[in-house]
C-alpha cells in the first residue's frame, strides 16, 4: 500500500489532495480497501458537497451511501461502545464534514454492529484501527471519498523530517480515517492513544475523551495476537476487541 502526500505550510484551509509522493514510514494504516476515487463511474456523481463514488471492492457488508449534502443536524459526538468499554468520540464536521456524514450514516444503520477491532501496534505507532466488518483490514463499505486534509494543521503538530521523510504527529485522542491511498476512506478509522508520527495524508474526524483514550491503551497493554502479527508490535489485539454499537451522544 502506498502512503503518499507531502506536507504544505500555508494557511489552515481543508484541501482535498495535494501532489503525490511515495513515503515510507513504519504504519502503514489500511492495506486495500477498495481504489474508487474519482473513479468518473456515473454512480459515484453528485451535485452535493460529498460525493461518495463505488469502490473497485464489493462492500464487505451491505450498506447505503451517504446523502451527499451532510444533514445540519448529524450529532457532533458518537459513543463506540466495545466489548473493552465505552470510547466517546466528539466528531469535527467543520474540518471533514464528508467524513463525519459517513461515519454518522454507517453508525446509524448498524454498519459497526458486532465488528471486531482488527489491528493494534504497539511499537514505533501506537493505534487501535476498527471498522472493516471482514476484520481483514481489507474490507470497506462499497463507497470512497475524497480526503480531507487541513494545511499546516494545528492538531497535528509538531511536523517536521526524519530521514528524509515528512510526518506531522497524531497527537492522543485523535481519531482519523485510514486508508489505502489517496482518496480512498472507506469505513475503517483508527484511534490514536500515544502520540505517532505519519505523513499527514489520514483524515482527521474527530478525538477522543480521556476516558475512551483509557479504554484503548488498556486494549494495547495486552499485546497483540503473535498468530497474526504482522510485523514487531502490530497484529489483532491479543483479547479480541468487538465494536457492539456506534451510537449518537
Amino acid at each position: 500500500m502506498d502512503v503518499r502526500g507531502p506536507i504544505r505550510t500555508i494557511g489552515p484551509v481543508i484541501r482535498t489532495r495535494l501532489a503525490s509522493v511515495l513515503l515510507v514510514l513504519p504504519l502503514l494504516l489500511a492495506t486495500a480497501c477498495g481504489s474508487g476515487g474519482g473513479s468518473g463511474d456515473a454512480t459515484g456523481k453528485s451535485s452535493g458537497r460529498c460525493s461518495y463514488p463505488d469502490s473497485s471492492a464489493p462492500a464487505a457488508k451491505k450498506a447505503k451511501k451517504p446523502p451527499s449534502d451532510p444533514p445540519a443536524g448529524d450529532p457532533t459526538t458518537v459513543t463506540i461502545s466495545t466489548s473493552a468499554g465505552d470510547i466517546r468520540v466528539t466528531l469535527e464536521p467543520d474540518q471533514a464534514p464528508c467524513a463525519v456524514n459517513s461515519l454518522v450514516s454507517l453508525a446509524d444503520q448498524g454498519y459497526f454492529d458486532g465488528t471486531r477491532c482488527h489491528r493494534v501496534t504497539t511499537q514505533g505507532a501506537f493505534v487501535l484501527q476498527c471498522g472493516d466488518p471482514s476484520g481483514t483490514g481489507r474490507g470497506g463499505p462499497g463507497y470512497t471519498f475524497a480526503d480531507e486534509l487541513v494545511d499546516n494543521d494545528p492538531r497535528l503538530q509538531p511536523c517536521g523530517v526524519e530521514g528524509g521523510q515528512q510526518y506531522c504527529t497524531y497527537n492522543v485522542g485523535t481519531v482519523a480515517m485510514a486508508n489505502a491511498g489517496p482518496d480512498t476512506n472507506g469505513s475503517q478509522f483508527f484511534l490514536v492513544y500515544g502520540n505517532s508520527k505519519f505523513p499527514p495524508n489520514y483524515t482527521v474526524l474527530g478525538h477522543m475523551d480521556a476516558a475512551g483514550v483509557k479504554v484503548v491503551t488498556g486494549i494495547a497493554a495486552k499485546g497483540i495476537d503473535p498468530a497474526t502479527a504482522s510485523g514487531p508490535g502490530d497484529g489483532a489485539p491479543a483479547e479480541p476487541v468487538t465494536i457492539t454499537t456506534v451510537k449518537a451522544g
